[in-house]
């Protein structure tokens, strides 16, 4: 039977069970504390890919990274934490709780860096929680500037759930919600349930997502395509072929490749029963590129990467090398056409169970979490080079402990450079938004990722304010307009190419973006 909870226990893995209990309290004091890195800088100017205009390298010199804690959770509030933030046009950072707010149902909040914290919706305010129950996965913002995310249960659909099969929603940064579907409201779930991912905005507009607990035709998850007015359709559903050799229980987000299909991972199912990573047109042909062997990996629950390179990254939280017991999971890499190449063996010593979204900081290099091993056994925030050599920037505090340990759901680099998780904390078992800062500079972030020639982009920054030039891969654009010190609204000009976003200030700095910015 495929579990519907948001998060993965396994009884092989003694070291997550304080994190991983469903409803436990996640809360700890604020804390500020340095930390040196385990060996010298990586960085160098002649690993970079992405340089920035003028010649300037944004390479980092630094020896130490710094750890502070921006927040944490009671259950006095909002608490339960399975998903990570994500930063919105204001500069501010928005998340959810599964659980507490004003009915006890999870949460949308905003928590600004320097750690003022908001709920701005509070799910189940509406009878038999027809606006949702547990949201339990990262939030999208979208190019209209709202938030759109899911929700594990509630909703109007009862027809196999009687908590309700879950909802896509979309909520303002001023927390008016509207829900825009509600899944399996006609029996046998056609159009899934309970969605297992946060979703995407497709280029030519919609949204997509996956669900996988006893949805689809045949019952073992969906792909599916939404409109920002609540028209739902199934892309794909899971498990047609016999036994499963098309995959079946997607659990993690999709990516949308240079080529416009969707690419993404499912739990199990595939040639070997370990999982796969399937390619999917928006017409619902879809093709098997990679079965997980369990030597290469096993059980990937996170979305792939696109690299600057045109190259997917990836991480499988089982499966690869043994470390004591178990198979300790992998990271690797696969070209669109499927050429699949295992980076990273984890072994204990440099972590063990990579969990959640990979993110390529603005130095070139590829950034993800442990939720294990490492110096003392607690998790680790690790740096991957071209090469696919790993060097751990950070090792997470013994457990039980007052800062952040068996951190999850990944990072994410915010604009001023510092990258953002979550974790679990030393004080009553509670969860913590944590930063690390290894001397990054500001980068610049974009919605959406990829457009077309006259397409409206929203450039996301730091101390925007008084910008004197925005430019798309060297091609000037003139007309802007400096909506605040985070937000830079354009659209793309005439003659741009795929490549970098850079915005000068009039203190004459350049920031640019960590990835491509995609032009079809």
């Amino acid at each position: 039977m495929v579990s519907i909870y948001p998060r993965r226990t396994s009884s092989s893995r003694d070291e997550r069970a304080p994190l991983h209990a469903m409803g436990s309290t996640r809360m700890s004091a604020h804390l500020t504390r340095s930390v040196d890195l385990l060996g010298r800088s990586l960085f160098s100017c002649g690993y970079l890919t992405l340089v920035i205009a003028l010649g300037l390298c944004l390479c980092s010199t630094a020896s130490a990274a710094s750890y502070k804690d921006v927040y944490t959770f009671s259950t006095s509030g909002p608490y339960g934490l399975y998903a990570n933030i994500v930063q919105g046009p204001d500069g501010a950072y928005y998340g959810t709780t599964s659980y507490g707010g004003t009915n006890g149902s999870g949460t949308v909040f905003r928590l600004m860096p320097g750690g003022a914290f908001k709920v701005i919706y509070s799910f189940c305010k509406l009878a038999t929680c027809a606006d949702g129950a547990e949201p339990s996965q990262p939030l999208l913002i979208g190019t209209d500037g709202n938030l759109y995310g899911t929700t594990l249960f509630g909703g109007t659909g009862t027809a196999q759930c009687g908590s309700g099969c879950g909802t896509v929603f979309k909520v303002t940064p001023a927390g008016i919600l509207t829900t825009l579907h509600s899944f399996c409201t006609v029996s046998p779930c056609d159009d899934g349930a309970s969605p297992s991912s946060g979703l995407i905005e497709g280029r030519s507009g919609g949204f997509y997502g996956v669900t996988s607990a006893a949805g689809g035709s045949y019952l073992q998850g969906t792909v599916y395509k939404i409109t920002s007015s609540g028209t739902l359709t199934t892309v794909y559903a899971f498990c047609i072929q016999n036994n499963c050799t098309d995959g079946e229980t997607p659990r993690s987000g999709l990516v949308q490749g240079p080529n416009g299909h969707l690419y993404g991972t499912t739990e199990s199912g595939g040639q070997y029963g370990y999982g796969e990573i399937f390619e999917l047109s928006l017409t619902g042909q879809i093709l098997v590129v990679h079965s997980f062997d369990k030597t290469d990996g096993q059980g990937s629950f996170s979305p792939l990467l696109l690299g600057a390179n045109g190259i997917f990254y990836g991480s499988a939280e089982y499966g690869g090398s043994m470390c004591g017991a178990n198979p300790c999971g992998t990271l690797y890499k696969m070209t669109p056409t499927g050429g699949f190449t295992t980076l990273v063996n984890f072994d204990g010593t440099n972590g063990s169970f990579p969990v959640g979204p990979l993110v390529q900081g603005i130095d070139g290099y590829i950034y993800g979490i442990t939720n294990g091993g490492g110096t003392n056994s607690s998790g680790t925030f690790f740096r991957m080079g071209p090469a696919g050599k790993v060097a751990t920037v950070f090792n997470f505090c013994t457990a039980p402990c007052t800062g952040g340990y068996y951190p999850d759901y990944g990072v994410i680099q915010g604009t001023n450079g510092l990258f953002y998780g979550i974790a679990g904390s030393g004080e009553d078992g509670g969860s913590v938004v944590y930063s690390i800062n290894t001397g990054l500079g500001p980068l610049l972030l974009t919605v959406p990722l990829a457009a077309e020639v006259g397409a409206s982009v929203r450039i996301l920054g730091s101390n925007l304010a008084g910008a004197t030039a925005v430019s798309f891969n060297g091609t000037s654009q003139p007309e802007f307009t400096v909506v605040s010190a985070s937000e830079i609204t354009t659209t793309v000009p005439e003659g741009a190419t795929s490549g970098k976003i850079e915005v000068t200030t009039a203190g004459g700095t350049v920031v640019s973006t960590s990835a491509v910015f995609e032009i079809f």
